[in-house]
């Protein structure tokens, strides 16, 4: 008959310590036959089951003391024991639950996780920081929101379109690109078995039949421009205008900046001294700092424009709070229309033939450098604040870049105003 170990309490089990010599030692505890603590000569304790699955001799860990105290070491024993008369062997069912955990993990990976891992492993494939950051900051503005927590394993098409629908049109360009990226992290998703099936993101025979090529749509959403000869007559129409809307329009034209940074533009961001608007990289889309020279005439306009001690904002809404985009809308769609009530041609896109917009002045002002001067195009790029290349926005950030592009808007100035040609580097043609 087995000797029966003798049932140790809890106290006795604290007390028991490693003989000194040796190895691993192992003391019976009784309560369950086969229950044994672990000891090792740097005083470490686990419990193990010694015990017979079938023909294999068996020793199953079940945890280290003491996170498992005896009493639940003994109901362990007893769970694996019971297993083990069901004909269940306790360490290959462990084994079976890991793997399968493991798998679980693998394919339960959202979005946002499968963006990070997709990110690092194309570490080497991104010519430079900026262009992961990219990456990085488009994902995370449009896709995260919609598809950030879903599991990859579970997004369809009407998922991805969910993300490209509300900025297909209006920002063509970067949903183009975002629709690559998203494919490109459900296509790492897939190939590392985190999902199945078609790539619900891919743009042939899938997405194209559901959305209007990118090209298309970019075409047909130019925003309308003022004609060229029609900008100083334009200019001096809504400077005869009264209201904020009429101020922030015409300081839109003079600095050829973006409505939504006019809107938000704030009194500690222009110095009057040095005639300079610093817009901070927060306030810009493309998330990079902006020094815009201001002119005599924007100058003159700031002066005149009120101001309040208790609102920050250079050109406020009717509540003091930021304008709104509809304002400046709205103020452009009056001109034209009274111009038209008056006998005249109004102010409308050459190709088009659609009343010129607010952002269509920054394409007027484009339009201008390029077939009426001699300023390189890329500084009126800068001016704009689009991207371009590294070489030659390392040029023009310089110390001297503002000086360069101070002359440039002066003779931008002076054409609206009606003394074009001026400016030494303004060339009229025809």
């Amino acid at each position: 008959m087995p000797r029966i170990a003798k049932e140790l309490s809890a106290l006795d089990v604290k007390r028991l310590q490693h003989p000194g010599t040796g190895g691993n030692a192992t003391f019976a505890v009784g309560g369950v036959s086969g229950l044994l603590l672990q000891i090792t000569p740097n005083g470490g304790r686990t419990w193990l089951l010694r015990v017979t699955v079938g023909n294999k001799r068996r020793e199953i860990g079940l945890g280290g003391f003491p996170d498992v105290t005896l009493a639940m070491a003994r109901e362990r024993a007893r769970e694996a024991k019971d297993l083990i008369r069901h004909g269940i062997d306790p360490v290959e069912q462990r084994k079976a639950a890991r793997a399968a955990l493991v798998a679980d993990q693998r394919r339960g990976l959202t979005f946002a996780e499968a963006t990070e891992k997709c990110l690092a492993s194309k570490l080497d494939a991104f010519r430079n920081a900026k262009h992961r950051q990219q990456w990085e900051n488009t994902l995370q503005s449009y896709a995260m929101p919609e598809l950030g927590k879903m599991l990859v394993q579970d997004i369809e098409v009407q998922d991805v379109l969910r993300v490209l629908e509300p900025i297909w049109h209006s920002k063509t360009e970067t949903a183009s690109r975002l629709r690559g990226r998203i494919e490109a992290v459900l296509s790492w998703a897939t190939v590392a078995g985190h999902r199945t099936g078609d790539n619900p993101a891919r743009w042939a025979g899938n997405l194209k039949e559901l959305l209007p090529p990118a090209a298309k749509v970019a075409k047909q959403d130019n925003q309308p421009a003022l004609q060229i000869d029609d900008a100083p007559r334009w200019f001096k129409a809504i400077g005869e205008r009264e209201g904020m809307g009429a101020r922030a329009l015409e300081f839109a034209a003079l600095t050829a900046t973006r409505s939504k940074e006019v809107r938000g533009a704030t009194w500690d961001e222009i110095d009057m001294d040095t005639g300079l608007w610093t817009i901070p990289a927060a306030r810009m889309k493309m998330d990079r700092e902006l020094r815009v020279p201001l002119t005599a005439e924007a100058l003159a306009l700031l002066k005149a424009v009120p101001r309040h001690a208790d609102n920050p904002l250079v050109f406020p809404g009717t509540r003091g709070g930021q304008m709104s985009d509809m304002t400046l809308s709205a103020a452009m769609k009056r001109l034209h229309a009274d111009d038209v009530k008056a006998g005249g041609q109004g102010f409308v896109d050459r190709v088009s033939k659609r009343p010129a917009v607010p952002h269509g002045l920054r394409s007027t002002f484009r339009d201008w450098v390029a077939e009426r001067t001699h300023f390189p195009g890329d500084m009126a790029e800068v001016a704009l604040a689009h991207k371009v290349a590294n070489a030659v926005e390392a040029s023009y950030r310089r110390g001297d870049m503002v000086e360069k592009r101070r002359n440039m808007m002066a003779a931008w100035a002076d054409f609206l105003t009606g003394r074009d040609g001026a400016g030494a580097s303004v060339v009229r043609i025809g």
